[in-house]
């Protein structure tokens, strides 16, 4: 119970109380109308009740008193709750490359389950926002539309893995026309595509310029990560008769010039991500720049609780005025 008091500086006159204690006890025999006898044996073993009721409800004058100072202090039960409102959401796409080369070893385990293993935690964090899926590689098409049910997309991206139903290259180009398309119609304030690749764009019929152009005229913003180490990463070059993968070195391309052109036509950004450390780095940058508006409302109920304090002080008065008038009477 969350109790407070809105005036407590009326605690002070408790300081009152021990001070009149003080002074009854210094005039007692006044107060009692003592009589002072030469031999009190006669007396000893009379009890006097009447006495007793008499400095009993002094004490209950103090307790009534203490109870009306702490009625004065206002003492108050007060219950917050809160409502979160989001002003302006974000729309996010993320256009994911599938193509073979996302099976690299240079990201732990591949680039494509370290891609996987990042955006998972992003999406988990962006909980106000839509988020949807595209994947690509010699062509692209829609995982999982917008959407602010976080089941449905992490479901979504923990099925994306390579496969060779999809043909076979990396069209940048394909896979940011689809996103476009996707995000292209959404009402919120900010729309993001973010755009995966570890390669150059070798496929598909529409150019990546021509798709980011689209994107700025629909005012959508393009954060673009190229994945891969600098140098030579151990990539997979064939099938064998098994139907796995033969693994060799090769020379990581990335067309950086055309993913910071793509990004920075739109006002977002190009980032490398080189190892799975930079990735997740490269992620909470992004969660940074792409913030929701929250706005937070708080509620108080006030509860009065001097009621509780007051009426027994009244009872205890009433009570102290009734024995005075009736069984102590005589005797005051």
């Amino acid at each position: 119970m969350n109790l407070e008091f809105l005036n407590p500086e009326y605690f002070i006159l408790l300081g009152v109380i021990p001070i009149i204690i003080l002074w009854n006890y210094l005039n007692r025999d006044k107060l009692n109308n003592s009589i002072k006898f030469s031999n009190s044996e006669a007396f000893k073993n009379s009890s006097n009740i009447y006495s007793i009721l008499k400095v009993s409800l002094r004490y209950l004058r103090m307790i009534s008193l203490a109870l009306i100072i702490t009625a004065l202090a206002r003492p108050q039960v007060i219950d917050t709750s809160t409502r979160v409102k989001t002003n302006s959401g974000v729309d996010i796409i993320m256009a994911i490359d599938v193509s073979a080369s996302m099976l690299a070893k240079d990201l732990k385990p591949n680039r494509l389950d370290a891609l996987k293993n990042v955006a998972n935690e992003f999406i988990k964090n962006r909980v106000t926002d839509r988020i949807g899926l595209v994947e690509y590689a010699g062509e692209s098409y829609t995982k999982t539309p917008l959407t602010t049910d976080k089941s449905i997309t992490l479901r979504s991206l923990r099925e994306i893995k390579y496969n060779n139903i999809i043909e076979g290259g990396t069209a940048i180009g394909m896979g940011l026309a689809t996103s476009v398309n996707r995000i292209k119609d959404s009402k919120a304030k900010s729309k993001v595509i973010i755009l995966l690749t570890d390669g150059v764009n070798n496929a598909g019929f529409i150019d990546p310029i021509t798709a980011a152009e689209l994107a700025k005229e629909f005012q959508i913003k393009i954060y673009s990560i190229g994945l891969g180490t600098n140098g030579l990463a151990l990539s997979p070059v064939g099938i064998d008769a098994r139907g796995k993968f033969n693994y060799a070195n090769i020379q990581v391309e990335i067309d950086e010039k055309l993913l910071t052109q793509i990004s920075e036509m739109t006002g977002g950004k190009y980032f490398r991500a080189t190892d799975n450390e930079r990735l997740k780095e490269i992620y909470s940058d992004i969660d940074k720049l792409e913030k929701t508006e929250i706005e937070e409302f708080k509620y108080y109920s006030v509860d009065e609780k001097f009621r509780y304090f007051l009426v027994p002080a009244i009872l205890l008065i009433v009570f102290e005025l009734i024995m005075k008038l009736t069984i102590l009477r005589s005797f005051i």
